[in-house]
């Protein structure tokens, strides 16, 4: 005899294949539903922000070849270091062009820069010039970044007249910093073509999320240079590379400052400017008010029978105190003049 609950156990049974079969159907459908991961949402979110900082005479512009992409030109000057480009490893560039490689990054987002970049206006032509004018300066092509920011300031004054009106005074970008939004520190690589010679791609090891292009002064600026020659200097060699006319001045820069000013042309005849050991020296001796030229008549007089033991006793103070400054890796002084953001005109 069949029990009753045989019979009952068949419907259930057949009932729970059915059920499983609508749930599996759903679920397939629900699947197929579902839009496929673009290119974009497949990229890992970014997590870390890399700084690019670019210190000495830099000027920024969009590459007229690619509106993604944006140029910075410096100058090759005999008054500046080669330059450098350095992570967690380091390596010195000729002058010449070079790319740099940035890992998946967060879309551009920078319109315009801080407000205290010194902006100028370049003309295509020029712009045309700068980029092949070959052992004359160097060319650093990078996408553009999420934000231009200032990574240092300094107070001076920009014009297209000499001198600059003091209304244009403020405190203005002189080293800057692309910001990149970037989902890894590895990545990051160099290559390029110098005007001479040949360049092996340089993968960057980023530790630490920095990289610096620097070009640093012969003779830099310091702290007994009121006139800030050396950044005068740079600027001038900036404008001149770019064939724009603009000028720089610092407030603080005595009014004798403007004869010597190497912007000028007439700059060339002036007496040279004393070096940094020299300014130390004066300082060393009480001189502050006017410590600006190294003659062959103060040259008499610091090595005259009166003056001789003491300028020696003190020349030995200053080359030991340059000596520990150079040691520690203390610099005397950087450049202070402002890096430019440019816009081209037809």
């Amino acid at each position: 005899m069949i029990s009753r609950s045989h019979f009952l156990r068949k419907p259930i049974a057949a009932a729970s294949v059915l059920l499983a079969s609508i749930v599996l159907v759903a679920c397939e459908q629900s699947k197929q539903a579902e839009p496929a991961p673009t290119k974009a949402a497949s990229l890992a979110a970014p997590t870390e922000k890399v700084f690019v900082v670019f210190e000495g005479p830099w000027a920024f512009v969009t590459d007229p070849k690619d509106a993604n992409m944006v140029l910075a030109l410096a100058p090759k000057t005999k008054g500046h270091h080669d330059l450098q480009v350095s992570a967690s490893n380091r390596a010195t560039l000729a002058s010449g062009a070079y790319d740099l490689s940035v890992p998946a990054h967060s879309a551009a987002t920078a319109g315009t820069p801080d407000p205290s970049f010194a902006k100028a206006q370049i003309d295509a032509k020029s712009l045309d010039h700068a980029v092949v004018a070959k052992s004359e300066r160097y060319i650093i092509r990078l996408p553009k970044p999420e934000a231009y920011v200032a990574a240092t300031r300094y107070r001076s004054r920009v014009g297209a007249s000499y001198p600059p009106d003091a209304s244009t005074e403020k405190d203005y970008v002189t080293s800057a910093s692309l910001r990149y939004g970037v989902s890894s520190l590895v990545g990051f690589s160099l290559a390029g073509t110098p005007d001479s010679g040949t360049f092996n791609p340089l993968l960057l090891q980023v530790d630490t999320p920095t990289i610096t292009f620097l070009i640093e002064p012969v003779q830099a600026d310091d702290l007994l240079d009121k006139c800030r020659t050396h950044s005068r200097e740079g600027f001038r060699d900036l404008t001149k590379l770019l064939n724009i006319t603009l000028y720089v001045d610092f407030p603080e820069s005595p009014s004798g400052c403007a004869d010597r000013d190497p912007q000028k042309p007439r700059a060339a005849k002036a007496e040279a400017i004393a070096s940094p050991l020299e300014r130390l020296a004066a300082l060393l001796e009480g001189n502050l008010t006017d410590v600006k030229v190294a003659t062959a008549g103060s040259a008499e007089t610091m090595f005259s029978s009166t003056n001789f033991l003491t300028w020696n006793v003190r020349r030995a103070l200053v080359e030991h105190t340059m000596a520990v400054l150079y040691f520690f890796g203390i610099h005397t002084g950087t450049c202070t003049a402002p890096i430019l953001f440019l816009t081209t005109t037809p």
